[in-house]
């Protein structure tokens, strides 16, 4: 790609990361167990990097949810590979790489609607704030003034070896 910047480079997301797990620990100080939900693919990946994060500095049990949508449906199907129903009474973390509308976040928030939780948070790594719906992470890694026109590319990786990396295009 032509004209990228790097917002965040490896280091610094991983900052982000541990930053972020602190912060939902703070919040959640007094919980046995939680759910950290993650929107495909980049924000699932992220999930599973803050529970793991959670789970060392922590001790909480925590549960990883995949969140898997079309987002360029337009009848958006939402499906999970852990039974919603298991969220009851617990905590929520719902992840994601970007909000930009805040569109898929808040399909992500419509699932847990008739599941009697705790409470629901969300995280995002990057804050566009170029909201249609809504929707504001709790916790974020970093908010990006940006115009409309410019894209945000996330790359994380689940396989090891693999530089991560936040560019602004």
């Amino acid at each position: 790609m032509n004209n990228q910047v790097i917002v965040l480079n490896q280091k610094q997301i991983e900052q982000k990361i541990v930053r972020i797990a602190y912060q939902i620990w703070e919040d959640n100080l007094d919980e046995k167990e939680m759910v950290v939900a993650g929107i495909i693919d980049f924000g699932y990946i992220l999930a599973g990097r803050i529970k793991t994060k959670l789970e060392e500095i922590s001790g909480i049990r925590i549960t990883l949810m995949k969140i898997m949508l079309d987002k360029n449906s337009s009848d958006l199907t939402v499906q999970t590979d852990v039974p919603v129903a298991d969220c009851t009474n617990k905590v929520v973390i719902l992840v994601d790489d970007v909000v930009n509308q805040g569109r898929t976040m808040a399909h992500g928030i419509g699932i847990f609607l008739h599941t009697p939780i705790k409470k629901l948070r969300t995280v995002a790594l990057v804050n566009r704030s170029h909201r249609v719906f809504p929707v504001s992470p709790d916790y974020t890694g970093i908010e990006l003034s940006t115009i409309t026109k410019e894209h945000v590319d996330v790359v994380i990786s689940d396989q090891s070896g693999t530089e991560d990396v936040v560019y602004l295009c």
